[in-house]
């Protein structure tokens, strides 16, 4: 019997275990698409810097000689230079705007791992449709009375009598601790959400 409940106890474990494991990894995922989302926005601003030096150098070689010298043939040469370096400058800036905005984007908000880890230990690893179940099998084993597994044979008595142990004591005994070790962590759950 005190070999069932410890099956029992360890399938119990196994299962917030398997639950804290994949809070954990649902966490990394997630921190994880927030470091390809930001070198992603890193790039694309490098490519929009790079975009900016592009235009300005492809301003500078085909535009600038044209407008140079129509603005000196109607204005004189000094309008020509203020107006000529004034677009470059506007479309250089125009870019490098468009890149500091990007970079500035916010960054998206999801729960925190300690958030998750919670969530996966207070969680109940049966689903609502199967604790009736999972309660008369919990109870149909508890009833049972203590055999050894598999036929397999008890060891020979020594000449000095052992302590009698009667299973259904050790059953209640044990139901009772772990009702106690339950009802004391919810207490202790409580008391720490009510703390200032």
């Amino acid at each position: 019997m005190l070999a069932l409940s410890s099956g029992l106890l360890r399938t119990g474990l196994a299962l917030k275990l398997n639950q804290v494991k994949r809070a954990t990894r649902s966490y990394l995922r997630d921190r994880t698409d927030q470091a390809t989302g930001t070198a992603t926005s890193y790039a694309v601003a490098a490519g929009m810097f790079a975009t900016a030096g592009i235009f300005l150098i492809a301003a500078i070689l085909v535009g600038a000689t044209a407008l140079f010298r129509w603005i000196e043939i109607n204005y004189g040469l000094f309008p020509a230079f203020g107006a000529t370096g004034g677009l470059l400058v506007a479309i250089a800036a125009i870019c490098a705007g468009v890149a500091a905005r990007r970079l500035k984007r916010p960054a998206p908000q999801f729960p925190s791992l300690a958030s998750r880890l919670r969530v996966a230990i207070n969680a109940n690893p049966i689903k609502p449709a199967r604790v009736e179940t999972a309660t008369d099998t919990a109870t149909a084993i508890l009833r049972e009375p203590a055999t050894p597994v598999g036929g397999a044979r008890l060891p020979p008595r020594t000449s000095r009598p052992g302590p009698v142990v009667d299973s259904r004591k050790m059953q209640a005994g044990l139901l009772l601790a772990a009702t106690l070790l339950g009802w004391a962590a919810v207490r202790r759950q409580q008391a720490r959400r009510t703390a200032p």
